[in-house]
């Protein structure tokens, strides 16, 4: 299997901590890291972690080595903290990872924390990893998945203002996103027929048209259309109720609605540990289910343990499409 490759994200921040943290506990010979080289040097002395670096294409062969593609950024002076100065070479680590991607050079990349508000502050459009890496690989519709050892979370809508949501929400909308996922779930989890729970938008799933007509007018109707096409999915249920272990035991994957709906509750379960995947991609992408954390950068107090679970699942994905593809030839 080809190496999966990490970006770093914004410099900043704690992307590159995570990273040596993580070479420095455990070997990442199937890892390739994509960033300034200086930087992760400056790290790692602020961190105190003995790191050899070494030099991509060759790989690393054992723990406290990491592998590097230097890329530089345009300045690694932090003290007024992040730059936009660096907002157009973290772009363009992305840029890099999935053409390596596309290439089949990497199996799959792993993408640290960006700052959306620095890239945008640039002068540079920017919503976010998903929408950013669905138009890089010309893909029509990514949806947005977080995943934690007992419960996945996709999303209908992502990054909205919520007084958008409702008008965003159409038949063709659910249809798609859910036929993804469902598409998603078996090809890169290997998951047949996944069980899909919906959730409805409005309080109590609408209370029959009394607290809206989303569920109505909309949703139910596309769950129907699904179910003709042999989608397994359940709903619109109540979001509130939803969440709890009745509903969850035999569910695979939650739909929600908008991205506070769903994600709060995930998070609360397992913050920290679970991993940011994107569906819909001719690659295979996840990331951590964290932010930057600029003022905690070089401190030490950066925790690994969503890094872990984007790798883990990083690996999982890439196995399966590797075995895949063995089985198609």
């Amino acid at each position: 299997m080809n190496p999966i490759i990490y970006t770093i994200g914004e410099p900043a921040g704690i992307g590159a901590d995570i990273i040596l943290q993580l070479a420095s506990e455990q070997s990442l010979i199937d890892v390739i890291c994509l960033g300034d080289i200086n930087l992760l040097k400056q790290r790692s002395e602020d961190l105190g972690i003995d790191i050899r670096f070494v030099n991509y294409p060759d790989m690393s062969t054992n723990q406290r080595e990491l592998a590097v593609w230097h890329h530089p950024m345009e300045q690694l002076d932090f003290s007024d903290g992040p730059t936009e100065k660096n907002a157009w070479a973290v772009l363009s680590l992305l840029d890099l990872a999935v053409e390596g991607c596309l290439s089949g050079e990497f199996s799959a990349m792993v993408t640290g924390p960006l700052h959306k508000g620095i890239i945008n502050d640039a002068g540079i459009p920017f919503s976010g990893h998903t929408e950013y890496l669905a138009n890089k690989t010309n893909s029509e519709l990514p949806v947005m998945l977080l995943a934690s050892d007992d419960l996945k979370v996709a999303l209908l809508t992502t990054h909205l203002p919520l007084k958008d949501v409702s008008d965003s929400i159409t038949q063709e909308l659910i249809i798609k996103i859910t036929t993804i996922i469902d598409r998603d779930l078996k090809t890169k989890y290997g998951i047949d027929n996944a069980r899909i729970l919906v959730c409805g938008l409005n309080p109590h799933a609408g209370e029959g048209g009394h607290l809206g007509m989303e569920e109505i007018e909309t949703i139910i109707p596309a769950l129907e259309s699904l179910r003709k096409l042999g989608v397994n999915v359940i709903g619109p249920l109540p979001a509130d109720t939803l969440f709890t272990e009745k509903y969850l035991a035999d569910a695979d994957v939650v739909l929600a609605m908008y991205h506070d709906q769903g994600l709060p509750v995930l998070k609360a379960k397992s913050f920290g540990n679970a991993a940011n995947i994107t569906l819909g991609l001719p690659i295979i992408r996840t990331s951590v289910d964290h932010g930057t954390a600029c003022d905690i950068a070089g401190t030490g107090l950066a925790d690994v343990g969503s890094l872990v679970a984007a790798m883990a699942a990083a690996r999982k994905m890439a196995s399966l499409a590797s075995k895949n593809d063995r089985i198609a030839k």
